[in-house]
């Protein structure tokens, strides 16, 4: 059964199992181009997510001494933490440019070019002088790297979720994207061992002197690995089908103009539904490390090491996810994610502050995994949405904005609630049950086209 959904499009307010016909040439998940993409777009994904750990565990603990001594350690903090968010600001203009350079070049000539720009930008922050060597130069060419590194994550996201959607069967989409999507914790659980076995191994000083930069500078082999694999990927059957459309049409509209003309409804509603996920994963995450460390007293190892037990059960979480909504839909599989998340959000902050790290590792962990079971479906509810030749555009845009203004400044924003307030974990809980229902009102909204051949 089908009603009317936004600017004119049907709607499936059950899983349809059946695709429909649509003369576009659909990839299959066991083909060696499948599973090539599929290879590709986690190493992608690793690349971004082990670089955004690093950071993010790094901005919460070492950065403010090394690039903003002359502050007072809560502004250093606070000003650590906005470093952190320009990668997140970044992205969206990342997304739309690389977006319509996808849209109209190719998912794989972009992400060619995405994952070198991603990887150049991570090296070069592990080469980079601190405040102490060349004064105010060491901040400010953070945030220029840190700027080039979210540029370039707002293409390459985006992009390899789309090279896994479009060359997977509608029946296996969400379970393909949440194989990829799994590089996000698998990075992340690489990122905090080595940051544990740094801190355990090293001095302080030794730590604060080199030991940071190893992480960042890993990225090198990455690089390498990554380009291999995807230099071996062909372009998607749905995105070749649909320039040689638009060629024997004459179309030669710029995707941004027919995604504002047609879709703006459809990607206003995406950027709202990633509120939540997006909000509470940097705060359950990089906000609770700092919180830990430096409300709490946990130490370094105690706390990195908590990180890992939470990321490697979110794990299955995603793949949970991913396959479910092959099966009851996105939008169900959406739903109980933040259901999840309500849960754990209430009693968050009364249970880190017992001081038991086993508490605090369960809580941090089942919010995690409501983020994950989320992140699971994620990439084939985007692509689903919109149509091929402004897909790259609108998804990269829906998930970029909604990162900008949730995500990005959620560290932030719960630190200074922190300083300002003598019940700041109570004003995060508020802000974070506001992200709930914005992105419940949004899904809501949105249309569920569960194992529908993509749109061309």
């Amino acid at each position: 059964m089908r009603v009317s959904g936004l600017d004119g499009q049907a709607e499936a307010t059950q899983p349809d199992t059946t695709p429909e016909s649509s003369g576009v040439p659909e990839g299959g998940s066991g083909t060696p181009t499948a599973r090539r993409a599929v290879v590709s777009g986690a190493l992608g994904s690793a690349l971004e997510w082990f670089d955004f750990s690093v950071y993010g565990a790094l901005s919460a603990t070492v950065f403010p001494q090394l690039f903003f001594p002359d502050l007072a350690p809560g502004t250093a903090l606070l000003a650590s933490f906005a470093t952190f968010g320009v990668g997140l600001v970044a992205r969206p203009l990342g997304g739309l440019v690389f977006g319509m350079l996808g849209d109209r070049l190719g998912r794989r000539n972009v992400l060619m070019f995405t994952l070198l720009l991603m990887g150049v930008a991570s090296v070069l922050i592990g080469l980079l002088p601190t405040y102490a060597t060349v004064g105010m130069a060491a901040p400010a060419s953070l945030v220029v790297l840190r700027f080039l590194q979210g540029f370039a994550l707002g293409g390459e996201h985006t992009g390899s979720q789309l090279m896994v959607m479009e060359h997977s069967a509608s029946r296996r989409r969400g379970l393909a994207g949440a194989l990829m999507s799994v590089g996000s914790p698998i990075s992340q659980v690489l990122a905090t061992l080595t940051l544990t076995g740094l801190a355990a191994w090293l001095t302080e000083d030794q730590f604060s002197s080199w030991g940071w930069r190893i992480p960042f500078l890993m990225s090198v082999a990455l690089i390498a690995v990554g380009y291999y694999i995807r230099h071996r990927v062909e372009e998607t059957p749905v995105f070749l089908a649909n320039e040689s459309k638009g060629k024997s049409e004459g179309r030669s509209e710029q995707p941004a103009r027919g995604l504002l003309r047609q879709h703006r409804k459809t990607v206003m509603l995406l950027v709202l539904a990633w509120a939540a996920p997006g909000a509470l994963y940097y705060i359950t995450v990089t906000f609770a490390i700092s919180y830990l460390t430096g409300q709490l007293g946990f130490d370094k190892s105690s706390t990195f090491g908590l990180m890992v037990v939470a990321n490697s059960i979110s794990i299955g979480a995603s793949l949970l996810g991913g396959w479910s909504s092959d099966r009851i839909g996105r939008k169900r599989v959406l739903f109980t994610g933040l259901a999840v998340l309500l849960a754990f959000l209430l009693p968050f902050f009364l249970i880190l502050d017992t001081g038991n790290w086993w508490l605090a590792a369960l809580t941090i962990t089942g919010a995690l995994c409501g983020v994950q079971f989320m992140t699971g479906c994620q990439g084939a509810f985007y692509a689903e949405a919109l149509p091929t030749p402004v897909r790259y555009t609108g998804s990269a845009l829906g998930l970029t904005c909604g990162n900008m203004l949730f995500a990005a400044p959620a560290p932030l924003l719960a630190t200074w609630l922190m300083q300002i307030s003598g019940n700041g974990t109570l004003l995060i809980t508020a802000y974070g049950l506001l992200t709930i229902l914005i992105s419940a009102v949004a899904i809501r909204l949105l249309p569920d086209r569960t194992g529908r051949r993509l749109e061309a």
